[in-house]
């Protein structure tokens, strides 16, 4: 590697398109990335995303981590005025509306170091792609604003990162904007989030005057100098924070040591341990989950991401520290089994698909590699449909950049063409088919209305951007409404629907209608409700019988969305061969309540007892029988209408606050908490769902387009008399049209 001197602060030099990178004050020349695509060892490897609430700068910092390991030749900003925007919101929509939409997966490299990185969205509404994104990522950044600090949208995406059991780093980012304050972010990282936290690095001046940090291990101070801050200069810390940084390193090996053992020894026999000692104990205990490394800085000033790219080729784990499973299909139940990372052709290729995206090319599947490697020309089994492909071509991802390679290994993020499969699907090149992954969890949606095409001519661009858009996204559900005659879309928010209306215009030319939002209210039981129904029918012939007792009860209020079905019988009145229809017809029932047409929830069905006939009773007789026993129970039981209730959290200027406190109790808004910042307050409440269309733009009415929320779904809740009167009121005024229409037809 050649090290040449500059004297201005410049950082993109380019002799034969070899790309170059100022660094501590001299240029380094990088090799070409077709370097990336050489065999590397697994210690080499870094798969992280960076996750966080909606606008605390995720974009921002990834865009200035490709600028600063020479990945981009010029940094733009996510709402840039040159039209631009940032490279990972290739999207049309993402560049206008200054917000993430898709997931987008890039790699750059760092020191020698190979780093994969997927940059999620911030908005509730598109946390599918957060979650798909952790499921195959070994490590993530956590990036809080140094205002806002913990909000709504962190606590979903760290509740992710535990369901995962993803290590984290935590940025404090937006230390420029005025009443930043990272002691506060991370007092609430502590006490809201759980974790062992603490600071690595203290920021040098406050707000606008912020020039660098103070580097607690090292215990010394970083200026970040230049035009783009791509210039770091060391110093000694400064005079007026010796004590404040004393007392912060005190605190960080504090929390260190009560976690770590090896560490923890060393202090208590009071010797000396280093500063690689250190070093490595937080590694261990960020690997473990038990602490998380907190840096800070601020990306839109350039300051404190090459740090940040240093914690994690220090503290995030590669390919071979995470363990990953794959469960083998066994008569009985399935095996676990260890998949090896080594990155070696010894043993077979596990792939996962998380993603899908149809681009010009055609359906573009996104794939994590997790044991063995994969080669352009072999064949790949789909273990869900035991289907045979052949990869015909093998790329890298960088934004909507494809960059073909001949071979990937284990660890490496990548895409095939030509695919077909679902989000989730696990693939092998040889070994037993009966293997697959962990499933990648996906939330039900919330909201609904139905859809149309503005235009009848437009039927068919509908049903293909429907088909595709359903495919890509495993939160859009459709269904057609047979009483109504009409397609009912279902998503995770009124954004999340807008998006999609907006993207079937734009790429299809297809303009549609929406009609009134329809939330996803549920049908269950107040108290058990037993049932003894006979289902018998002789037409010549071989007839029907099936008889069926049980009862039908409701379950705790935190599992009111499960449905259950438990076989108590004993003996053989209710033969086994016969259990499937009696399961059968209970689901099918659970798809469209008698009370208000929604689906039904929170019951568990026991099957006591029972009757058959040798000749009559068939699984389709048992299940005509169950569904009579549950109408039964509609005639006999008391039914109730549960609705989502969301946990929403509102800011804005504190004079507005009384206003806006006002809005969410004409809401039936439940206030649960409240902060106060200076001149800025935000407000906790949970609000039904059903009450929360159109709050958008009545908050940025009367808060002169200052105030702003985000709601994520918490819990379903008994609704309101009033509201399941008029819910039953419309569903019996809908079905006497619907009798009306069969009557005249």
């Amino acid at each position: 590697m050649w090290i040449i001197p500059v004297l201005r602060c410049r950082r993109s030099l380019y002799l034969s398109r070899v790309p170059m990178v100022v660094f501590e004050g001299k240029v380094r020349f990088m090799a070409s990335y077709l370097k990336y695509a050489e065999h590397k060892s697994i210690e080499k490897i870094r798969n992280i995303g960076i996750s966080a609430h909606i606008d605390s700068g995720k974009t921002t910092l990834t865009e200035r981590i490709l600028y600063y390991t020479g990945r981009i030749e010029k940094m733009h900003e996510v709402r840039g005025k040159d039209n631009v925007g940032a490279v990972m919101d290739s999207m049309e929509l993402e560049k206008q509306r200054g917000i993430t939409i898709q997931s987008a997966a890039t790699y750059t490299i760092w020191k020698d170091y190979n780093i994969n990185i997927i940059d999620t969205p911030g908005h509730v509404d598109f946390t599918v792609e957060v979650e798909r994104s952790l499921r195959v990522l070994d490590g993530a950044v956590l990036v809080l604003c140094a205002v806002g600090g913990v909000q709504s949208q962190t606590l979903t995406v760290n509740r992710q990162m535990k369901r995962y059991n993803v290590p984290c780093l935590g940025f404090i980012n937006k230390l420029d904007r005025i009443k930043a304050d990272p002691r506060r972010v991370l007092e609430q990282m502590r006490t809201k989030l759980g974790h062992n936290a603490a600071l690595l690095q203290l920021p040098i001046g406050k707000e606008s005057n912020v020039v660098g940090v103070v580097d607690l291990i090292e215990n010394k101070a970083i200026y970040f100098e230049g035009d783009c801050g791509e210039i770091m200069r060391e110093d000694q810390v400064p005079l007026d924070m010796k004590e404040e940084v004393e007392d912060s390193r005190n605190e960080l090996i504090e929390h260190v040591t009560d976690v770590d053992e090896k560490l923890g020894d060393l202090f208590l026999n009071e010797t000396k341990f280093t500063k690689q000692d250190l070093k490595d104990a937080i590694r261990r205990t960020c690997l473990s989950r038990t602490f998380t490394p907190v840096l800070v800085g601020t990306a839109l000033k350039n300051k404190g991401v090459q740090l940040l790219l240093d914690a994690v080729l220090d503290y995030l784990p590669n390919p071979g520290n995470v363990n990953n499973y794959a469960y083998l299909e066994k008569e009985e139940k399935a095996e676990k089994l260890v998949l090896n990372p080594e990155r070696s052709e010894k043993h077979g290729f596990v792939g996962l698909a998380f993603k899908l995206e149809v681009g010009k090319f055609g359906q573009l599947t996104y794939f994590r590699c997790y044991q063995g490697m994969l080669k352009k020309t072999d064949n790949i089994y789909n273990t869900r449909t035991k289907k045979k492909v052949r990869v015909s071509r093998l790329v890298r991802l960088h934004s909507n950049t494809l960059e073909d390679v001949n071979e990937v290994y284990a660890g490496d993020i990548f895409a095939l063409f030509g695919i077909d499969c679902a989000s989730g699907d696990t693939f092998v090149t040889k070994g037993d088919l009966a293997i697959s992954m962990e499933p990648i969890f996906i939330p039900e949606p919330v909201v609904s209305m139905s859809i149309s095409p503005q235009n009848i001519k437009d039927r068919d661009n509908f049903s293909k951007a429907i088909a595709r858009f359903t495919k890509e996204d495993p939160t859009l559900h459709i269904t057609y409404d047979v009483d109504n005659k009409q397609s009912i879309i279902s998503g995770m928010g009124e954004l999340h629907l807008e998006i999609y209306s907006q993207r079937m215009q734009r790429e299809y030319n297809c303009p549609i209608i929406f009609g009134k939002p329809k939330v996803a209210f549920r049908e269950t039981l107040s108290a058990p409700c037993e049932f003894d129904y006979l289902h018998k029918k002789q037409t010549g012939g071989a007839g029907q019988y099936a008889r069926v007792i049980g009862v039908l009860e409701p379950l705790p209020p935190s599992r009111n969305t499960n449905i259950e079905f438990k076989d108590e019988t004993i003996g053989t009145n209710v033969p086994k061969q016969f259990m499937p229809g009696v399961q059968k017809g209970f689901l099918s029932m659970c798809e469209k309540g008698l009370l208000t047409g929604h689906k039904l929830a929170g019951l568990k069905l026991r099957l006591i007892d029972g009757a058959n006939h040798m000749v009559d009773s068939s699984e389709l007789a048992f299940f005509l029988a169950t569904q009579g026993a549950i109408k039964q129970t509609f005639e006999t039981g008391n039914w109730y209408v549960l609705e989502p209730i969301m946990a929403v959290e509102v800011t804005g200027p504190i004079e507005f606050q009384s206003v806006i406190i006002n809005h969410l109790n004409k809401r039936q808004g439940i206030i649960t908490g409240q902060e106060q910042i200076e001149e800025w307050f935000t407000i906790y409440v949970e609000v039904p769902l059903n009450d929360m269309f159109g709050f958008s733009s009545q908050l940025r009415s009367f808060t002169q387009g200052k105030g702003e929320f985000s709601m994520e779904y918490s819990r379903y809740s008994p609704c309101a008399q009033e509201v399941q009167d008029r819910l039953i009121q419309a569903f019996q005024e809908s079905m006497g049209v619907t009798q009306k229409q069969k009557r005249s037809n």
